[in-house]
């Protein structure tokens, strides 16, 4: 029963659209679908790219405390 809440039809999919056509207008609604694709582009770029950290720079923080204690 749960399983099929979580879809949705072609009726409901086609009452959205066309409710989004009335408030957006037909200008504006394929400006606006085009930015929602290459915001899903490059959320699926940044996903599929692997996890890699830069080391940090803590070289020059340490000769820093270490000049200043040694006074």
């Amino acid at each position: 029963m749960a399983s099929q809440l979580l879809f949705i039809g072609t009726t409901e999919l086609l009452l959205i659209g066309g409710l989004a056509l009335l408030l957006f207008g037909g200008k504006k609604l394929p400006e606006m679908m085009k930015g929602l694709g290459q915001g899903v582009q490059s959320f699926k770029k940044g996903m599929s790219e692997p996890l890699v950290e830069e080391p940090e720079e803590n070289g020059e923080e340490e000769q820093e405390t270490e000049a200043g204690t040694g006074a």
